[in-house]
């Protein structure tokens, strides 16, 4: 019964869907009206040996947002209403189904990344975007992770609007994805080679490439624990030499880092103090998310408290 599609409208760029929605299937929807879900979320089925399909809620509850994050903004920030179901059994709404200014608190972007630990989603309101005409790669050869990181905050800074920024060193592969009307992304792949210099090809239709590095596939077969380190990308390269990690990856240029570590090995305790935090995402014998800092800790008491009072909801799951 929460599954399907409510009301989309494709001439306004918004859908309203039933939080069971599969990913797969809303992308088909969408395709057949040469659309797109702004934030790419990730199929992590190959990564944590999962089975079933993703599907809208659960997109939305973890907040999962793929490399497009950097131009188009994480999962929250496609979201335009929800439809919801509180610890006390209340249906809710918060929001709406158009982009509006909001006065106070925006439940909408608090219940995106909760883990489901304020309400049980039921029904979702997004905005949608057309599909790229085209979209290419352009791939530096052989930077070191500093120079890597470097050059992905060049081009970000850039005026040449690039959609996707990430450094795999395994590979000495550095890579940014533009996206566009076909002469604008030549062109602007062009431009992106002359400003940053070095080696360098370009990949054409490079779509396969960033499905398999949103779901990090790599790290699938891998034996070992997963991370995801979010910090400020100057900061990257000097965590990940302190991390006594197995590979690394980073995304968001630099923002976010995909770490595959020994089993049973604390990250945390080898990252140290830095502006950032780790989520475990695949292993056990840890918390699964950084612990909270007392100040924030009371106020993600205080929202429990009146979202879910008597505790039901994934209880301890986020503090």
């Amino acid at each position: 019964a929460l599954d399907g599609v409510t009301l989309y409208e494709p001439g306004e760029l918004t859908l309203v869907a039933k939080a069971g929605m599969t990913i797969s299937a809303l992308e088909t929807l969408l395709d057949g009206e040469n659309q797109q879900l702004t934030f790419e979320p990730a199929d992590h089925r190959a990564l944590l040996g999962s089975t079933g399909e993703p599907t809208l809620g659960g997109a939305i509850a973890t907040g999962a947002s793929g490399p497009r994050r950097l131009r188009m903004g994480a999962a929250r920030d496609a979201v335009l209403g929800v439809r919801y179901i509180n610890g006390q059994g209340e249906i809710l709404r918060a929001g709406g189904r158009v982009m509006k200014n909001v006065t106070g608190y925006d439940l909408v972007k608090l219940m995106a990344g909760a883990h489901g630990t304020l309400g049980v989603l039921s029904e979702v309101s997004l905005k949608v975007l057309p599909c790229p005409e085209t979209e290419a790669t352009l791939i530096l050869q052989g930077l070191s992770d500093d120079a890597a990181v470097a050059a992905l905050a060049r081009a970000l800074g850039s005026p040449f609007e690039v959609s996707a920024a990430a450094h795999d060193p395994a590979q000495g592969e550095t890579l940014l994805r533009v996206e566009g009307f076909a002469q604008s992304v030549a062109y602007r792949i062009d431009a992106l080679k002359s400003l940053l210099g070095g080696e360098a090809r370009v990949e054409q239709e490079s779509e396969a490439r960033w499905s398999a590095w949103r779901n990090m596939e790599a790290f699938g077969p891998a034996q070992g624990d997963v991370w995801r380190v979010s910090c400020k990308p100057s900061d990257g390269p000097a965590l990940a030499l302190r991390a006594g990690a197995l590979a690394v990856r980073y995304d968001w240029a630099g923002g976010l880092i995909w770490m595959l570590t020994p089993e049973g090995h604390d990250l945390r305790v080898s990252l140290g103090a830095y502006d950032g935090h780790a989520t475990l995402v695949r292993g056990s014998g840890f918390a699964r998310f950084e612990p909270e800092t007392a100040g924030v800790a009371r106020l993600s008491a205080g929202l429990r408290a009146r979202f879910d009072p008597r505790g039901l909801l994934n209880k301890g799951l986020m503090g």
